[in-house]
């Protein structure tokens, strides 16, 4: 009879946890990270006698925690890749807005500045068109300056998100290594303390949401994490801080390191693999570097050709044109930390191979204290210099000093070049937009010739030169004697060959006859404000192929449509991994997730074994008060 009792309360005692364990099941069924329970029950060893073994009942052997160690890690991992990649692909949709096109884009004011000039070609006097000229070239300056405050203001929110996630980090850390410590000392009663390794779970997937992790399982039950494939972020019950710090060489690009008490280890970017702050980093020192570089490029570009014209005119007053912005001044190379010289290195734009320049930084290197190679960062290639002015990608780089072997330079030519960009004069008067070269045609020709194109490539213009024609295809220079030059219709004529940058360029059409001449010099001043001849120059700049082959005009477009490509690309691969992630999780929720109506099922069940059992020990006291009846009579 005891034997009864005993086996109804093991099963009273082993039913009423399996209730209580569902009702725990039930009751975190929306519980962030809780994995399903359920009691495991052995069977009590049973007691021999000459009939055979007779049950003993049932005991407790654990309550079981249902977890898929794989599924719950790729689950992690696919959740950290896709923080990543949604996280650059929404700070690419912030830099796409920056660069947006319109009337009230950088590209409209850019064209409207550039169309202006037609007013002032057709009537050149006109104060009111040189006004608008000017009021356009203000507006143009003032997107740039506006699209690069932008650009600084979004790197300013991007590190201090940085620094937010880094302190989100370290609170992880904290309560990981904190988890691990208790995890230790409950290994010690021989059960699974299902609670805090669920909570460990949630902690460090919480963790690969910031930065992807590796994990070790030690032998005390304690999970070594690990960052960047080999830095410890947690070593048993003790955290490593993160932080982050600038880039010593590059204050515009952000480091994240690992504080190991007075030492500071800098995490590889390209090893970080996922995680928001993976993401963060390479959106800041990748895709916000490019755009900083094409928008400073355009800048650069655009002031550099229309300085170099505007030059070449003569204003109202008949005096030389000077810049009509303000030129970009390029900064010094940073030197690398571990330089050993005394060498610096001076950039400036090459205006003869402008239409050359890359959207780039560059990295120069001293091969020796004379030589050096040059690399652009943007896809790493070594660039070498022009064979005729020695620029590098339309750059001209001037060392000073005295470099040591194995020094090394970051160039950054055009991350600061849009917010600097202002009009150089207010003055309407002071628009050059008048030639100062003219041609003359002899009142005796009796051939077709005509001017096709005359432009002025240096001021002052030279004195008065004739070109006297001694046949249809031949002519003599007033300057250069005798000599005898062959004359081809549409072929440029140069003031000098050797030097094509000086005095004036003349391009004819026709036929010419001996006897014809044509006399190029200064233009008259009586009428200099009369002619346009700049004007039409500065507007021919629109067609100019300054961009990779766009011409200036068309150079924001292309800038767009490089910043919208790299979004699209991101954006879809940021979808993949998303989907990727919420498949995984789904297959892990399917083993550890709570399922309502299987609970529910369970439920049912175990009450009724409950109340078997409790039926079980009713019997049993019913057997033993009428055994105690019976003895008593």
């Amino acid at each position: 009879m005891s034997n009864l009792l005993n086996v109804g309360s093991r099963a009273l005692v082993a039913n009423e946890v399996a209730l209580q364990t569902i009702g725990n099941n039930i009751a975190n069924s929306s519980t962030v990270g809780y994995s399903r329970q359920n009691v495991v029950l052995q069977t009590v060893e049973g007691q021999y006698t000459g009939g055979g073994y007779i049950g003993k009942g049932v005991d407790i052997q654990t309550i079981q925690r249902n977890h898929d160690e794989y599924l719950t890690r790729q689950a992690a991992l696919s959740k950290s890749v896709a923080a990543s990649d949604v996280t650059r692909a929404t700070k690419l949709l912030q830099l796409e807005d920056i660069f947006k096109g319109g009337t009230s884009g950088l590209g409209a004011a850019v064209t409207d500045m550039m169309n202006a000039f037609s007013d002032v070609a057709n009537a050149p006097t006109d104060l009111t068109a040189r006004t608008v000229v000017l009021t356009r070239a203000n507006e143009a300056a003032s997107r740039f300056n506006d699209a690069s405050t932008q650009l600084t203001n979004l790197q300013t929110g991007l590190t201090t998100e940085l620094q937010n996630a880094a302190a989100a980090v370290n609170t992880i850390t904290t309560n990981l290594a904190a988890v691990n410590g208790q995890i230790q000392l409950a290994r010690g009663n021989g059960q699974s303390p299902n609670d805090l390794l669920d909570k460990r779970d949630n902690l460090i997937n919480q963790l690969n949401q910031y930065i992807q992790t590796t994990q070790i399982d030690a032998d005390d039950g304690t999970v070594t994490v690990f960052a960047a494939s080999s830095q410890p972020l947690v070593l048993g019950t003790k955290a490593t801080a993160l932080q982050v710090q600038s880039n010593p060489q590059d204050a515009s690009q952000s480091q994240i390191a690992m504080v190991f008490g007075s030492q500071t280890v800098v995490l590889s970017e390209d090893l970080m693999g996922g995680g928001s702050i993976a993401g963060m980093l390479k959106f800041q020192n990748q895709d916000l570097a490019e755009g900083a570089n094409l928008l400073g490029r355009i800048a650069t570009s655009i002031t550099t050709v229309v300085n170099a014209q505007h030059q070449l005119g003569l204003d109202l007053d008949g005096n030389a044109g000077g810049n009509l912005f303000s030129p970009v001044s390029m900064p010094t190379g940073a030197a690398a930390s571990f330089n050993t010289g005394s060498g610096t290195v001076d950039i400036s734009v090459d205006a003869p191979t402008v239409a050359k320049l890359a959207a780039s930084d560059y990295k120069v290197t001293f091969t020796s204290p004379v030589a050096f190679t040059v690399q652009r960062l943007s896809d790493n290639t070594t660039v070498l210099p022009d064979p005729t002015t020695g620029s590098y990608d339309g750059l001209a780089i001037a060392v000073g000093g005295t470099p040591a072997t194995g020094d090394s330079f970051l160039l950054q030519p055009y991350r600061a070049a849009a917010g600097k960009i202002t009009t150089a004069f207010g003055s309407p008067r002071q628009l050059a937009v008048s030639s100062p070269v003219q041609a003359a045609m002899g009142v005796t020709n009796t051939g077709s010739l005509a001017v096709a194109n005359l432009a002025a490539k240096s001021v002052p213009i030279p004195a008065n030169i004739t070109l006297n024609f001694t046949g249809s295809n031949t002519y003599t220079r007033s300057d250069t004697g005798a000599t005898v030059y062959t004359y081809s219709p549409g072929t440029p004529i140069a003031f000098d060959s050797t030097n094509t940058s000086s005095g004036w360029s003349l391009t004819l059409s026709g036929a010419a006859q001996n006897g014809d001449t044509i006399t190029l010099g200064p233009a008259n001043p009586a009428y200099a404000k009369l002619n346009a001849g700049n004007a039409n120059a500065l507007l021919g700049l629109r067609d100019v192929a300054l961009f990779d082959g766009s011409s200036l005009s068309d150079g924001y477009a292309a800038l767009m449509s490089q910043v919208g490509v790299k979004v699209q690309s991101v954006q879809y691969t940021a979808e993949v991994s998303k989907s990727i992630a919420d498949n995984l999780e789904t297959s892990r929720t399917s083993v550890s997730g709570v399922n309502l109506d299987e609970e529910a099922a369970k439920l049912l069940q175990y009450q009724q074994a409950y109340q078997a059992s409790a039926k079980m020990v009713q019997i049993a006291q019913t057997i033993f008060d009428s055994l105690m009846a019976s003895v008593g009579r």
